[in-house]
């Protein structure tokens, strides 16, 4: 315990201080009551640079020089100003329209995915043929998941189920890039494989040989112009194409394999949001 004492206006002190008023003046202070003080609490000002960091004023800034660089490269491209800003503001409007509905405040386990339901509904029809599903399967140390995985005789499978807004087309550039209006959707591609890879990895691992999965993006709402396209090794195609690409392949596994590597896959991959 600090035995020091400390005066209000910062100097140490000894337990006792001696005054430097007269004694009359000391009894008067005494006598006279005291004032009643307020304390309040320090105010913190409002910084712009901490409102800049606020997630919402991120997303306006960012959406903002969306705008601004698609304006310019338009108006630039055709030498009209004028068009350059109808540009900017339909890029603004596509930014506001996409993240409304690819971002929501109620955690994803709390919403009921229509795209999951209508992929389940397909694989659930799979049964009767010997296949086998998991779904929601987390990938470990990561927040990452696995919508469906599939074993079956023809082999093992990752499905992501996606739900895109209809209103803005899909379309595939030079077999590479894939794209859902204006939006490059390589992230999306680059986590379906790597999710895949990981699973792919941990059931090879328990099991004692190589076993591949398969990764795949169905995708509800816009209608996608092609049967099965591979993009940067993830095969993409319409939702309801998902059961068709799963079955349309030559069997792989036997039904002992096909056990076994289900009952890996369930403990290696744990459920998301539990059995239950």
């Amino acid at each position: 315990m600090d035995s020091d004492h400390q005066r209000e206006d910062g100097h140490s002190t000894s337990p006792i201080w001696v005054s430097d008023r007269s004694e009359s003046e000391q009894t008067a202070t005494a006598a006279k009551p005291s004032a009643p003080t307020t304390t309040y609490a320090p105010i913190e000002r409002a910084s712009v640079r901490g409102l800049m960091q606020q997630p919402r004023f991120r997303r306006l800034r960012n959406r903002a020089l969306v705008a601004i660089a698609v304006g310019v490269a338009v108006g630039f491209l055709v030498a009209d100003a004028r068009v350059g800003v109808s540009a900017a503001i339909l890029a603004a409007i596509l930014d506001t329209v996409y993240r409304a509905r690819s971002n929501s405040t109620v955690p994803a386990w709390r919403r009921a995915s229509i795209a999951e339901r209508r992929t389940e509904a397909q694989l659930r029809k799979l049964e009767r043929g010997g296949y086998r599903t998991l779904h929601a399967r987390a990938i470990p140390g990561s927040e990452a998941q696995i919508d469906h995985l599939v074993v079956g005789p023809t082999g093992v499978y990752a499905v992501d189920s996606e739900k895109w807004d209809k209103r803005l087309p899909v379309r595939v550039q030079m077999g590479k890039k894939l794209f859902h209006g204006p939006f490059d959707m390589k992230p999306r591609i680059t986590e379906a494989k790597w999710e895949a890879s990981q699973a792919s990895e941990l059931i090879s691992k328990s099991y004692g040989r190589e076993i591949s999965v398969v990764p795949s993006l169905a995708i509800y709402g816009p209608p996608v112009p092609w049967k099965i396209m591979t993009i940067r090794g993830v095969d993409v195609y319409e939702g309801g194409r998902a059961r068709r690409w799963i079955t349309k392949r030559e069997r792989a596994l036997t039904d002992t394999e096909i056990d076994r590597i289900y009952e890996i896959a369930a403990q290696v991959l744990p459920a998301r949001y539990g059995e239950g």
